[in-house]
């Protein structure tokens, strides 16, 4: 058995990230991780609590950072988001060609 068998999804996920040179979207982690593609709200769930324990466990040396969702209509930047998420539509223009969010976690400068 490999140590990854051992690892919580969430504990895979943060090894994911902190090993990665780009940041990743949902998509990419569930593929990564070969994950079931309904799993989105997991990832997402994890994604959240993720930020919290990375801060705690390195002293705030590091930090989980999220590429925010951008249109790919209009170019609106959705900067304010309370929670890790893609959203459904542009506030701006309403379209619902979306680019996801992506993740990565880094040394804090």
């Amino acid at each position: 058995m490999s140590q990854d068998e051992f690892l919580t999804l969430r504990e895979k996920i943060m090894d994911l990230l902190m090993k990665t040179d780009k940041p990743l979207t949902v998509d990419e982690i569930i593929a990564y991780l070969g994950l079931s593609p309904r799993d989105h709200r997991l990832v997402y769930d994890a994604l959240e609590h993720i930020a919290k324990t990375i801060r705690r466990r390195t002293d705030n040396r590091m930090e989980l950072v999220m590429i925010p969702p951008r249109c790919l209509k209009c170019g609106y930047v959705f900067k304010d988001l309370k929670k890790p998420r893609k959203p459904s539509r542009c506030p701006r223009c309403k379209s619902e060609r979306i680019s996801p969010p992506a993740f990565i976690i880094i040394e804090k400068k």
